[in-house]
């Protein structure tokens, strides 16, 4: 396999495009990076001889299937909801296709037709989902091959602003994309904790949030991530007493962001009309309805929210400016809309700041009759708001599978996400080279 076709040229492409092009020219293969920004394309791969930047909308089915032909394999940093079709054109022309988003239940049917066409098609080899799988699967595997049971296992990450970095009072900044952050934890959440299932709708998920602590940071929130049950079954714990998978914030963001939520501005559901003509003063009054309560919007809005006017969640508020007389920009937007255009303003990494990713497995279990617990903890920060550690955790795997396949040194076809050895195997060899250690505790 000589040609390697890489879809979306964003935020999290840098650390994979700048990897894959240094390995293309160690090993002669070529790279084409397609984008609908053309100039933020070239720019990535800045004249280096094995890549070339090209034009594409990959909305448009007949432009998309013309380039996807010429190539061997097709990595896809498109939004989710244009994997479906990708794969599908991929299967058509006998491509192969990695991602790093979530495998969908419509592209997991495609399996045994990427199967028969002996094609590989790797899911969920980024950060998280990624990183976490590789991770936790080798020491499952390396628990279970010493004949040890695991009766718990939590799993907890989250992309965070390096202290460094911290001055605003959400202790907050994007390091990915920001409708992801906004839209976070809708739907129930399900997990499952000593044989009991457990469920937190969307409206109490960011109430019920956990403690938990990082060795040598203190302790950090976690908010139950959507669906933990899925992996019983893709890590092989079957018979798992306890299944947590959570996301890290820093204290005091999910009172915060609770807030938000029970306000309405998380809603994505339906367009307020007009809203450019409205303030934010204006739309967090119109959220009060028909108030009986008397005084400030800002005072009306924490007697709604049961909070006080004073206290830390409303200076938080008040700090986004959703108090002030400034005019929203973005016309006859969703409430979420409103928020992320709000929020891309407030969370900006500036040039120079640093971003930072903790990523903490534990594994409760049991080896010749005795209870044993081991916490493995990754901590990684950026250089700066264009070399982040996100791009990094997100891009440097899917770089190093990318390389292995085309070099056709992967063998096992069909749709998957990466807990096999074959796979997590060299990939985390090659991580650890680039500074993707997890320390090690054992109780």
């Amino acid at each position: 396999m000589n040609n390697l076709l890489i879809i979306g040229a964003g935020r999290s492409a840098t650390a994979l495009i700048n990897y894959i092009l240094d390995a293309a020219r160690e090993h002669n293969f070529f790279v084409t990076i397609a984008d609908a920004n053309l100039e933020m394309a070239q720019k990535k791969v800045a004249g280096r001889p094995n890549g070339r930047a090209i034009w594409l909308d990959a909305s448009k089915t007949n432009d998309r299937r013309d380039i996807i032909q010429r190539h061997d394999v097709v990595v896809s940093l498109l939004p989710p909801q244009m994997h479906l079709e990708l794969a599908q054109d991929c299967i058509a022309l006998g491509k192969h296709m990695v991602t790093a988003s979530y495998v969908s239940k419509q592209v997991l049917r495609l399996g045994d037709d990427a199967r028969q066409r002996a094609l590989v098609f790797m899911n969920e080899i980024g950060l998280d989902p990624g990183i976490d799988h590789m991770s936790a699967m080798q020491r499952i595997h390396q628990i279970k091959a010493a004949g040890g049971k695991i009766t718990a296992f939590y799993s907890y990450t989250g992309g965070l602003v390096a202290p460094e970095s911290d001055d605003n009072p959400w202790h907050y900044k994007f390091s990915w994309n920001p409708r992801n952050v906004v839209l976070a934890g809708q739907g129930t959440a399900q997990y499952l904790e000593d044989s009991k299932l457990k469920y937190i709708p969307y409206r109490r998920l960011f109430k019920q949030y956990r403690l938990v602590d990082i060795p040598g940071m203190g302790k950090w929130e976690v908010y139950a991530n959507r669906d933990s049950l899925l992996y019983r079954e893709a890590y092989g714990l079957g018979d798992i007493k306890t299944l947590f998978r959570g996301t890290i914030r820093h204290r005091g963001f999910c009172d915060a962001w609770n807030a938000l939520v029970r306000i309405g501005l998380t809603d994505a559901t339906f367009p307020i009309v007009d809203s450019d003509k409205l303030t934010y003063h204006d739309l967090m009054e119109a959220f009060l309805g028909n108030s009986e309560h008397t005084g400030s919007v800002k005072d009306r809005v924490a007697k709604m929210v049961e909070l006080p006017p004073d206290g830390e969640v409303m200076q938080k508020l008040e700090w986004l400016g959703l108090f002030s007389k400034k005019r929203i920009k973005v016309q006859n937007a969703t409430p979420s809309l409103i928020l992320e255009n709000l929020l891309l303003e407030k969370w900006a990494l500036k040039p120079n700041d640093r971003d930072m990713v903790i990523m903490q497995h534990v594994f409760e279990y049991e080896l010749n009759r005795r209870k044993r617990k081991l916490t493995s903890t990754l901590v990684m920060k950026g250089e700066n708001s264009e070399d982040t550690a996100m791009s990094r955790l997100v891009g440097l795997p899917l770089g190093v599978f990318v390389k292995l396949l085309m070099l056709g040194r992967i063998s096992t076809t069909g749709v998957n996400i990466p807990t096999m050895p074959e796979v997590y195997e060299p990939v985390m060899k090659e991580l650890e080279t680039m500074g993707v250690r997890f320390i090690e505790q054992e109780d």
